[in-house]
């Protein structure tokens, strides 16, 4: 019945009378949108064929209807049958008269913004794909430039074989030497638009459309200039699109990037950027202004190279010093540049290239003759030269008399003070206003003696301000440090006041910084403040002076000293520190988390009380070894404390003399004698104060102390064997001679005890490679024969402190140990090979060494064991190349281009590396590969920020990052971190390829535990998930990442979901 009422209203939409046609596809249009709509195959043809000859209907409001008609109509036919539709539309389209065509473009994009299912989607692209790509080669340039549009947003929905099919098209189209300039125009153009929209997956024609792109660059006539712009366009989104393949072509496209920076045929420059006649550089300038010529459009090829430069040093951090050779001189030379259009481009390159530096060498210390930033400091001279002639106005004359900046003085002084005293204005401007005058009056103070008493209040009165005050104590911080020493009495007083009032406020930003200003006050002015306000400030810091702030402790008790420092007020002083502050530092010392500037602080906090009035030293020895007694709120200490009261008890003794320490340390041992099995906390503590005081001062006046501590190796506890193992290498320190062949003749002679010995020789190695100090030549033969034996041991631990020692020993005497290391890198044993090769890492240390010289020209011999077949010693080359890339990356960067493939290869699973452990009822795989693999992709991220300029991040990133992102929770959490990386310094090499990363990162914030996981299980899971989420984060900061329709979509799932949204949301706010 349904199907005769279709047939009926078909047929009035055929009439002649407009009314009935309108009346008649209105109907057809309420029948469609039905649910029960299911016409057979025939009436589908039928109604289809009426609907788009509807669309050619004389009558506006009939075909906008039938245009209406084809939403619901295709999802109500056969697959073959929309395609049919689509095609034919695609004819109207291209073919179809001038009038039908605007109709004809909106129902093409209504059947495809309503195409039901992918299968569908692909048979219409299938379809619609070629008569599209017709339109590149129609005569009408606005077809051809709504076709090139079209394709490329088209593109990026493609299969790889359309894709490929449009691609061959269009490169076979630019072969044709015979195609008219205007077409080719258009197929360039077309060539850049498809690999802006599809990114990586343009890759494998590279081979194909590059080559034929830079020839035409080259062989485009004079009047030709598009060509070559388009061209260079082209070129310029395959650098940032594309940068993994087109990697082979980078040298060619710089040479002819640099070749068209200066292209320009109709105007002879001939300039001399080194000439020092000003007069001639004048004419010049003029004469290049006069010049002008409407039809000149060669400005677009030079701006286009420019830009195409720029892609190209984004692109390619690794080329950077070769582009500072070749391309840094050019673009400094083009400065000159007449048209403003592309001097604006050239600025922008050369801005590109100074920020790709910063990228690149961000937390180097370690500067070569090779490095970017080494480089970029050559060109400065240079820089400012041609900016200065940018800048110069032809009327203005500089003076010698301009450099003197006393004229100066006043007028920059009462413009900020004008922005200082409005209160109307905005916050940042306020804040900007303090902080300069600051500066202003540390800076200029002596020339501005008559102002200081108006502008110094008002600086006050910001103190007072809420929203100015944390600015204006940090200007007073600034002037407080002046070397001028500013008169600041007319305001002293309330500063300090306001000052000490701020240390009770909530904002941490605050407080810290009052603390380092009154410190600066305390320095400079202490002759200046009386003893009652020292109290007061005593008082308040007292309350900062926890673990829960280590940052704020070290400030509190810094400033503490320093007032402790003034010898005017100690008395009252001491007595408030005791009162106040000693209890506080007494609970602060059994903390765990104790450790860094607050530690030192601690420790000269306890040597000034020393000298304070009526401090009592034995008082004060007594309340620290206190400290270490269990208590019935906290119970225990903890090691870490230990070893920080043990400090504080050193540095104590120390502070009181030669009398207090040697009594200190009798008690001590006579502890050691009688409680030897009894108490092993106070046995513990008392040995790691032994060490402590050891350390800095020579206990050799204390007979038999070393066999009085080796005693204690026979404890039935590990921390006490350990504490003395500890001491017994820091007292060593304090007398190497006497007690060094001690050592050495223990672990000849005491087997058992050898791995505890091996760490007193650390502790003493360690100390003097600290310390510079020298061995004896006897003493280093001995030490190193002992070490060496034990690099084959089978227990890690015992092989793991040889190496430190031998790394350490390599710092006092480099030229002895890295012949003799070297040798052994072809040793039998692989645990030789790897032990040498972990005593380079431990010998790469921050601080510039005399070892550096010498292991240069070897360190590939450790490095290359990255070779070997042990995969120990593997690891271990992993570890020593890491730590360079850190510590010292210039001693690694010439032997990258090798290393580097070899270290992606440790990133990969290898199976020979896996195998299952029968365990009897089931069966345990273990990877003995993982801890390589977690090792090299750490190896990554180190070189990532000490030696950028010499990574390709796009050879790495797929399939090495890809394949780790999909690999255990211990690899992954490092490729997120890499990945967060390179998002942030090389954007374009992983927008490149985010279609291929979406994959494994959607797996992994999808993957849920099993239902019995233990919470282990469920935290680390939940690690992962943040973790990806921050490397989605960084991800999506990435300009241009709404290209790719995969990461569009997991950001939708993610915004989906309300768990991953608000973890998400919480990352991003970090």
């Amino acid at each position: 019945m349904a199907n005769l009422t279709i047939t009926g209203i078909l047929e009035k939409m055929t009439g002649k009378d407009k009314d009935f046609r309108y009346m008649a596809t209105s109907d057809l249009l309420n029948e469609l949108n039905k649910e029960g709509f299911k016409p057979d195959a025939d009436l589908e043809t039928k109604v289809s064929n009426i609907v788009l000859q509807q669309l050619d209907d004389a009558a506006g409001d009939v075909s906008g209807l039938a245009v209406k008609c084809l939403a619901p109509l295709a999802k109500k036919v056969n697959e073959q049958q929309v395609v049919d539709m689509t095609n034919k539309l695609c004819d109207k389209l291209l073919n179809g008269k001038e009038q039908h065509r605007d109709v004809a473009s909106i129902a093409l994009k209504t059947i495809i913004s309503e195409v039901p299912t992918s299968s569908i989607a692909q048979s219409v692209l299938l379809s619609i794909s070629p008569q599209l790509i017709k339109g590149i080669t129609d005569p009408h340039a606005s077809v051809r430039k709504k076709t090139v549009s079209c394709i490329a947003s088209l593109a990026s929905s493609l299969s790889d074989d359309l894709l490929a099919k449009a691609t061959v098209e269009v490169v076979q189209l630019l072969k044709n030497r015979r195609t008219k300039t205007e077409m080719t125009r258009t197929n360039i153009q077309m060539i850049g638009a498809l690999s802006r929209a599809v990114g990586y997956r343009f890759g494998p024609h590279l081979g194909d459309a590059v080559p034929i792109l830079l020839n035409y660059c080259t062989s485009a006539s004079e009047n030709d200039e598009e060509l070559r712009e388009y061209s260079f366009q082209a070129l310029e989104s395959f650098l940032l699109r594309c940068p993994r393949d087109i990697y082979i072509y980078c040298d060619e496209i710089l040479n002819l990037t640099l070749e068209y920076l200066s292209y320009d045929p109709n105007f002879t420059d001939n300039m001399d950027e080194d000439n020092g006649d000003e007069s001639h550089e004048e004419e010049d300038d003029e004469s290049a202004n006069e010049y002008t010529d409407d039809e000149d459009i060669s400005w677009k090829v030079r701006r286009a190279a420019a830009k195409c430069l720029a892609a190209l040093i984004v692109s390619r951090p690794e080329m950077l010093s070769k582009l500072y050779e070749e391309a840094c001189p050019k673009l400094i030379d083009r400065f000159k540049e007449r048209e403003e259009n592309v001097k604006m481009d050239v600025f922008n390159t050369f801005i590109e290239l100074i920020r790709q530096t910063g990228n690149v060498t961000k937390g180097q210390t370690d500067i070569s003759e090779t490095s970017p930033r080494w480089l970029l400091k050559q060109e400065v001279p240079k820089i400012v030269r041609s900016i200065t002639r940018q800048l110069r106005e032809k009327s203005i004359k500089t003076k010698g008399c301009g450099f003197d900046f006393k004229p100066y003085v006043r007028p920059i002084y009462n413009a900020i003070m004008s922005r200082l005293t409005n209160q109307d204005q905005d916050q940042e401007v306020k804040e900007c206003a303090i902080s300069c005058m600051g500066h202003v009056v540390s800076t200029f103070g002596d020339n501005l003696k008559e102002e200081l008493p108006s502008c110094l209040p008002v600086l006050v009165d910001r103190m007072g301000n809420e929203i100015t005050r944390l600015t204006a104590v940090k200007a007073f911080a600034v002037i407080a440090a002046s070397p001028l020493h500013i008169d600041l009495s007319c305001v002293l007083e309330h500063v300090i006041a306001e000052l000490t009032a701020f240390l009770r406020k909530a904002n941490r930003a605050l407080r810290q910084a009052t603390l380092g200003t009154l410190n600066s006050l305390i320095v400079a002015y202490g002759d200046k403040i009386g003893s009652t306000a020292y109290e007061v400030i005593i008082t308040e810091l007292s309350t900062l002076i926890s673990d829960s702030d280590l940052h704020m402790t070290a400030l509190a008790l810094e400033l503490c000293c320093t007032l402790m420092a003034d010898r005017r007020s100690i008395q009252n002083v001491g007595l408030t520190v005791r009162n106040k502050v000693l209890p506080q530092a007494l609970t602060l010392i059994r903390s765990s988390l104790l450790q860094g500037q607050a530690l030192l602080a601690l420790q000269s906090f306890f040597a000034a009380l020393v000298y304070s009035a009526n401090t009592s030293f034995d008082a004060l020895l007594e309340s620290l070894l206190s400290t270490a007694k269990p208590s019935p709120q906290s119970g225990g200490v903890t090691k870490q404390a230990l070893y920080s009261i043990a400090q504080c008890v050193a540095v104590l003794c120390l502070a009181a003399g030669d009398q207090k320490c040697s009594a200190t340390v009798k008690m001590l041992t006579d502890i050691l004698k009688d409680d030897s099995g009894t108490n092993s906390a106070k046995q513990h503590l008392s040995l790691l104060c032994l060490g402590e005081i050891g350390r800095r001062k020579d206990l050799s006046s204390h007979a038999h102390i070393e066999n009085i501590v080796i005693e204690s190796f026979q404890s039935p506890f590990e921390e006490i064997k350990s504490a003395a193992s500890y001491a017994l290498g820091n007292i060593a320190v304090g007398n190497l001679s006497k007690y060094l062949p001690f050592i050495l003749d223990q672990i000849d002679n005491q087997q058992k005890k050898q791995y505890l010995l091996l760490h007193s020789l650390k502790e003493v190695i360690v100390r003097q490679s600290v310390d510079k100090a020298e061995f004896q030549d006897s003493s280093v033969e001995k030490i190193l024969s002992l070490l060496f034996n034990h690099c084959e041991s089978e227990e890690e631990g015992v092989r793991n402190v040889v190496a430190e020692c031998l790394g350490k020993i390599a710092l006092i005497e480099p030229a002895k140990l890295v012949p003799a290391l070297k040798e052994r890198t072809t040793n039998r044993a692989a645990f030789t090979r790897a032990t040498v090769v972990i005593a380079v890492k431990y010998s790469i240390v921050e601080r510039p060494e005399k070892i550096d010289e010498i292991i240069y020209p070897e360190i590939s011999s450790f490095l290359m064991l990255i070779k070997d077949h042990d995969r120990h010693v593997r690891r271990a080359a992993v570890l020593a190349l890491s730590t360079a890339a850190h510590n010292k990356p210039n001693l690694i960067k010439g032997l990258l281009p090798e290393l580097l493939p070899l270290l992606y290869d440790q990133t990969i699973v290898k199976q020979e590396l896996i195998r299952t452990v029968d365990l009897g009822p089931f069966k345990h795989i273990v990877d003995d590969g993982l801890e390589l693999r977690k090792a090299a992709f750490e190896c990554v991220d180190t070189l990532l920020d000490g030696c950028l300029d010499q990574v390709n991040p796009s050879s790495f990133i797929v399939p090495y990052l890809k394949s780790g992102l999909d690999d255990h929770y211990d690899v992954k959490m490092p490729c997120h971190l890499i990945l967060s990386k390179l998002a942030d310094k090389c954007p374009s090499a992983v927008l490149a390829v985010l279609d291929s990363l979406v994959d494994p990162l959607q797996k992994t914030i999808n993957f849920r535990p099993k239902q019995d996981a233990v919470k282990q299980e469920v935290d680390r899971n939940e690690d992962m998930i943040r973790s990806t989420l921050r490397a989605i984060a960084s991800l999506n900061r990435i300009s241009g990442g709404d290209c790719s329709l995969k990461f569009k979509n997991l950001m939708s799932e993610i915004a989906k979901s309300p768990t991953l949204w608000e973890k998400y949301c919480s990352i991003r706010n970090e």
